[in-house]
């Protein structure tokens, strides 16, 4: 999902074989050899212009690649899709063999170009990988896709980064990618899950997908067209389900990439739905999603009621968008203010109708994670976060669910009998106005993952400073009763709902 770089409107490329695994590895040791990766295209651009290609701006990689060593012919190849005299790669690339098998062709007698973008993508142990896409697909920007074939295949955008940022990982046994697009997320589940099933309703993904695995290394996947769950059979059950689906809210289908061809926030909510009875106890199910914000209708109701029975949630909406930024943010991105002003008039219009109709007056955007749980009454928690986070969030998202757990383990008699520690890299704020005697409130703000803040009274900064894991709950609001001068029976009745937030999100840690 999300912009790409403005490619050309001629037909789809052919594609490379996915039969021939042999070749892939082939051009992997040599693009490895070559130094074409992640931190090997850092160094040969320097940081400008690296972060220019993320914009969909060449120039600068053009520019820094006008020599002849194997990384810039590679770069220029691969990455910029600019044609390369034959001779330059004999000594680089199994040029025979990638010929032979799609991954390159000739062109105007002695040039070699690419058939498909590759782009080099730093996993998260250091791994080095390959995600493969079409031609001018391998860079996110906000360039606009421009008016391609339906069938196209972007590669790494910021929202793929984002889910596999989210993503909770742990060995697994099954783990499922709906709408697998490149394969990014099937990649990053090959690391933990012992099979790996991907899904796409275009079977170009899928071949894509065969490709980015190959050439990164990692082992085949399960590919299965079809939309959404069809390709899943009634008797398949998954550890974790990850998707980034064609969510946009659009009137009409014309992008297969970005539009599910539902209406309104329907493909978001069945997607939603639908995972629970997926997945296995204490699976994982995520997703990024759109949700419409409908008047007279409490967003958040919307998204709780999108919740199946048997699931823990965590919704957090990052971002909200009126419906005229958000239906400019997609006819940019499929180049539509580059056409006739009168189709782009008529476009947006046709948007604005169909938000209308549906008395829509914003969109909400974020991730949505489910876990399958046994408990009697299951939590759902809805919130809005628009601030910065720490990626990867996925330990985080864990830990999240975790602390559920704990919480619905112990009532407030327990809770004060249980012994806490402040989570790292919290710190103290204090608010008020200058030379006052007391702090109109204090705040604890969190440095690591999701970077929360919370207002808390003196006794509960109070009690969160001396948290050591050396006493329990109640022994520690014991003291701070008699230093107040506190009923200490009423400090014990009115803390522990104070205690069981900074628990939850995240501040306080049991010490186990």
């Amino acid at each position: 999902m999300g912009g790409v770089s403005n490619a050309s409107q001629s037909p789809l490329s052919p594609l490379p074989s996915s039969d021939r695994p042999e070749v892939a590895a082939r051009l992997r040791d040599a693009l490895l050899k070559a130094s074409f990766t992640a931190d090997g295209l850092l160094e040969l651009l320097g940081a400008p212009a690296y972060a220019a290609l993320a914009r969909s701006e060449t120039v600068p990689a053009l520019r820094a690649t006008r020599g002849d060593t194997p990384l810039e012919t590679l770069v220029r190849l691969f990455l910029l899709q600019q044609p390369v005299p034959h001779a330059r790669l004999t000594d680089v690339l199994p040029v025979d063999a990638c010929l032979e098998s799609g991954w390159l062709t000739r062109v105007g007698g002695e040039e070699i170009a690419a058939t498909v973008d590759v782009r080099p993508y730093g996993g998260p142990g250091g791994e080095d990988w390959f995600i493969v896409s079409d031609l001018g697909c391998a860079v996110g920007g906000a360039g606009g896709i421009g008016r391609r074939d339906e069938e196209v295949v972007l590669g790494v955008g910021g929202a793929s980064m984002t889910l596999a940022g989210i993503t909770v990982r742990r060995p697994v046994a099954a783990a499922l990618d709906l709408g697998t697009g490149s394969g990014i997320q099937a990649l990053h589940a090959a690391r933990h899950a012992t099979r790996v099933t991907a899904t796409d309703l275009n079977p170009r993904a899928l071949h894509i997908t065969a490709l980015t695995l190959a050439l990164s290394g990692a082992p085949a996947a399960d590919l299965r067209e079809g939309s959404l769950f069809d390709p899943v059979r009634d008797d398949e059950t998954y550890d974790l389900i990850v998707s980034n689906p064609p969510f946009v809210i659009s009137p009409g289908a014309r992008l297969t990439y970005r539009d599910g061809g539902m209406g309104g926030d329907d493909l978001c909510r069945m997607l939603v739905q639908e995972a629970g009875e997926r997945l296995n106890e204490g699976g994982f199910a995520q997703f990024l999603a759109n949700w419409q914000h409908v008047e007279g209708e409490d967003w958040q109701e919307r998204l709780r009621s999108w919740v199946p029975r048997g699931c823990d949630a965590w919704v957090v909406q990052r971002e909200v968008q009126d419906i005229n930024q958000y239906a400019e943010l997609w006819l940019r991105d499929a180049g539509d203010h580059r056409e006739d002003p009168v189709e782009y008039q008529a476009r947006y219009d046709a948007w604005l109708d169909e938000f209308e109709a549906r008395k829509v007056k914003a969109v909400g955007f974020g991730w949505i994670t489910l876990r399958r749980t046994g408990a009697a009454v299951p939590s759902v928690t809805v919130e809005e976060w628009p601030h910065p986070v720490e990626q990867p969030l996925g330990d985080t998202v864990r830990a999240h669910f975790d602390r559920l757990d704990y919480l619905r383990d112990h009532d407030d008699a327990a809770l004060l009998e249980e012994r806490f520690r402040l989570t790292a890299e919290v710190v103290q704020e204090q608010v008020g106005l200058p030379g006052a005697e007391d702090p109109e409130h204090v705040v604890l703000r969190q440095n690591r993952g999701m970077r929360r803040a919370t207002r808390v009274d003196t006794v509960g900064a109070g009690f969160a400073g001396v948290c050591d894991g050396t006493m329990s709950a109640g022994v520690i609001l014991d003291a701070i009763a008699q230093l107040v001068g506190e009923d200490p029976v009423l400090l014990r009745d009115r803390t522990p709902a104070q205690i069981r937030l900074l628990v939850e999100q995240g501040f306080l840690e049991p010490v186990r």
